[in-house]
């Protein structure tokens, strides 16, 4: 059920619900699908008797229907795939994380200096003595052989990391951090950049991605490159990773949020 906090602007929130809300500020009818979410927010005291979103819930929809920058970050892991991210408006900012199993997220505003912060806690970035390590080591391999391992440990077939490569063909090395994988995760930011930086879509797409692989240490995703387009990648494609530090990925994610000159030559000129 969708909840508020409203001590502390806390709210939970599943996508249909968001779905819901953004067809009422829009004004359109409301598909039959979202009813169910619609009548949950009315239980929830989030919509009033005449389907009017209550005043606790301008900024965050408000942000939703306006964003200036979507932060996506996908995590999967043991339990499947989590879905979280940031959205940032002309007035507020909000993050949101989703939690195993469940279909609601739950939204929190923050501030803009402490928008890198949450982004890293979303993919649980952290030191440890791995950091201390040489960095820099790199993987080659294909995409194919990747799969097949995966496929392997998914089964839940847990041989020893030189049985793996016997059956599958993939690097020893590779094999030998998979076994030790914690999660993979994804973060991509998109926004309104200048003309010149926009892709195909009209946006504006940065985006890296991260194996946790505990003892062995995190692994930068170097190809296939992201952003990554539906059909780009196959099982032909290559597949290159390489050691580094929860220092470097941190530095890595602020690059990857727009600055106020990339934002600024996005808006149009008035004169």
């Amino acid at each position: 059920m969708p909840s508020l906090d409203a001590a502390r602007r806390r709210l939970r929130l599943s996508d249909a619900h968001v779905s819901v809300l953004g067809v009422l500020v829009e004004e359109d009818g409301l598909p039959d699908e979202l009813s169910k979410a619609r009548d949950e927010l009315r239980e929830a005291g989030l919509l009033d008797g005449g389907d009017k979103i209550v005043a606790d819930l301008y900024p965050l929809v408000s942000t939703l229907m306006a964003p200036r920058v979507i932060a996506r970050v996908e995590v999967t892991g043991p339990q499947g795939v989590t879905s979280n991210g940031a959205v940032i408006g002309d007035e507020f900012v909000f993050v949101h994380e989703a939690w195993p199993g469940s279909t609601e997220s739950e939204y929190v505003p923050a501030e803009p200096e402490t928008l890198v912060w949450s982004l890293a806690r979303m993919v649980d970035l952290h030191r440890d003595f791995t950091d201390e390590l040489d960095g820099g080591e790199v993987i080659t391999s294909s995409m194919g052989l990747f799969d097949k391992v995966i496929e392997r440990m998914e089964a839940g077939e847990f041989e020893e990391p030189e049985a793996v490569t016997e059956v599958t063909g993939a690097p020893l090395r590779l094999t030998e951090i998979l076994a030790q994988l914690n999660c993979m995760w994804r973060m991509t930011v998109v926004w309104q950049g200048a003309q010149e930086q926009r892709n195909p879509g009209g946006l504006s797409v940065a985006a890296l991605s991260v194996w946790d692989c505990g003892l062995e240490g995190y692994w930068l995703r170097e190809l296939p490159t992201e952003p990554i387009s539906d059909g780009q990648v196959d099982a032909d494609s290559d597949l290159r990773v390489r050691r580094t530090s929860a220092k470097e990925l941190w530095r890595l994610m602020t690059d990857l949020l727009p600055d106020g000159v990339q934002l600024a030559a996005a808006q149009p000129h008035t004169s």
